[in-house]
C-alpha cells in the first residue's frame, strides 16, 4: 500500500489553553493527511468525501516548535468506499503520538455513493495484513 507522507510545524496559533497542541488542529491534520491518501489512489479529489473518523487515539502532547510527521494510506476499498489509516510522530520519536482510520466514500456529481472502481493488491507485509483486518472491523 502506497504510504504518503506530509509535516507540519507546531505553532503558536496550533496550541490550546495549556500550551499544547490542541486536539482539533491535530485532527485536523490527520482528516487532510487520510483524504490525500485517497484522492491519490483515486486520482479525483472533488469525488471524494469524509463520511466518518474511526477511534483516534491521542497518545502524546506536542508543544510549539515540534515537527509533526504524518503518514497515511488507503488500507481497505469498498465498492465507493475507501478506509484509510495514518499514524502521526512528532520529531524523531518512534512512537506515534495519534493513530486512527478514516473513511471516505466516492460520490458521483450529485453527491450520491458511486463505484470507484479501485482494487487495492494483496497486502506486502504483515503490518498491512493488520491494518486491512482492523479496517475490515470498523463499522
Amino acid at each position: 500500500m502506497k504510504e504518503i507522507s506530509s509535516a507540519h510545524l507546531v505553532k503558536s496559533e496550533d496550541l490550546n489553553h495549556h500550551g499544547t497542541l490542541f486536539a482539533g488542529r491535530i485532527a485536523e491534520w490527520f482528516v487532510e493527511a487520510c483524504f490525500i491518501a485517497a484522492c491519490d489512489l483515486i486520482k479525483k479529489p472533488e469525488n471524494i468525501v469524509c463520511l466518518k473518523i474511526h477511534g483516534l487515539e491521542f497518545r502524546k502532547s506536542a508543544m510549539k516548535g515540534d515537527i509533526i510527521k504524518i503518514k497515511s494510506r488507503v488500507v481497505l476499498t469498498g465498492r465507493s468506499s475507501l478506509k484509510t489509516y495514518a499514524k502521526i510522530y512528532k520529531n524523531d520519536e518512534v512512537e506515534p503520538i495519534l493513530e486512527g482510520f478514516a473513511t471516505f466514500v466516492h460520490v458521483d456529481e450529485n453527491g450520491r455513493p458511486a463505484p470507484h472502481n479501485v482494487t487495492l493488491p494483496e497486502p506486502e507485509s504483515e503490518e498491512e495484513r493488520i491494518l486491512r483486518e482492523r479496517a475490515k472491523q470498523i463499522i
